[in-house]
């Protein structure tokens, strides 16, 4: 249900949180000139890698149970408001030009629909009962993984999608910039990245935006490599929607084979423009049907597929 918290029990509350902290030794900030401004701006978002960092083992976890899942059909759901409902949204939106993924596959969600992505939408991300609603509408299932996103830890929206997820079986990451959060501690795995006091009190669209947007990069991109989406740290399932892709595929498949262009422009035509199976029939000596079943049986993995042998005619009995 909607959150009815007081007013003073909540402002309580933000003055307890590192992502809401005042820091008088910036009190004067605006009397600076600009370039010292921008140096200020600059080296506190060079201390956000080292607060990922200190993250990593759980953020692998993480990965490694969203992939096991999605292996199996699942799909990733990101879930949060304002800021971090924006940056969960971006980063599915990317997945299907990226990796070739159907747009059902990494859902965001953002805390008063689409609309909330660019006006914000009073009271919606106090709802908890919006965001069951929201994840009611994908009828999840023990395959899906639920991503709660919320600098504060806090915001009910993002806490009730972790606890509703929860409740229906599916895997839940609770993302945060605060230690201790409520929405780490409501979640199977609680990812915190504590980076400190903004440089604009309360401003959590910037370092503790800069914190999210990289562990959304990594949750997204290396569960794509741990499915095979890749082949080394080349996009194979790049989808070719554009002469800027198009163009993209061809230097893939070059990267990957050696190829002339000649030889590339002949495996795209006879795998429809599929760039792991163009490789395939290229390294493989394979024709596009064949390259298609090996991926198949491969689970989409092209390392796997070019390590299958592939059928040689039956030798006739001598003699």
């Amino acid at each position: 249900m909607t959150s009815t918290s007081d007013p003073r029990e909540l402002r309580a509350e933000l003055e307890t949180l590192t992502t809401e902290a005042f820091r008088p030794e910036l009190a004067e900030i605006d009397r600076l000139p600009t370039l010292e401004i921008a140096k200020l701006m600059n080296g506190e978002d060079a201390t956000v890698p080292a607060a990922v960092a200190a993250r990593l083992p759980q953020i692998a976890a993480a990965i490694d149970a969203i992939a096991e899942r999605m292996a199996r059909g699942g799909r990733l759901v990101y879930a949060g408001a304002g800021t971090a409902g924006r940056l969960g949204v971006l980063d599915a939106s990317e997945c299907p030009p990226t990796f070739d993924t159907d747009p059902s596959q990494v859902v965001g969600l953002i805390a008063g629909g689409p609309g909330a992505m660019v006006t914000s939408v009073e009271g919606a991300e106090d709802s908890r009962e919006l965001a069951a609603k929201d994840l009611d509408a994908l009828e999840l299932t023990e395959r899906d993984t639920v991503v709660g996103v919320s600098a504060s830890g806090r915001t009910p929206y993002a806490v009730g999608a972790v606890e509703h997820a929860r409740a229906r079986g599916a895997l839940t990451i609770g993302l945060s910039c605060n230690a201790n959060s409520a929405l780490a501690a409501a979640a199977d795995h609680g990812i915190e990245i504590v980076v400190g006091p903004e440089l604009l009190t309360g401003s959590t669209r910037l370092k503790a935006g800069t914190a999210q947007k990289l562990v959304l990069n990594m949750l997204s991109t290396i569960t794509m490599i741990r499915l095979g989406k890749t082949y080394g740290n080349l996009m194979v399932d790049v989808r070719a929607s554009n002469d800027k892709l198009r163009a993209r595929s061809h230097r893939i498949v070059a990267l990957a084979t050696g190829a002339t262009d000649e030889e590339i422009e002949r495996a795209l035509a006879a795998t429809g423009g599929e760039v792991k199976n163009a490789i395939l029939t290229i390294l493989g000596g394979v024709d596009g049907p064949t390259a298609k079943r090996l991926l198949a049986q491969s689970g989409g993995h092209l390392r796997a597929a070019l390590e299958k042998p592939t059928e040689k005619p039956t030798e006739k009995p001598t003699g």
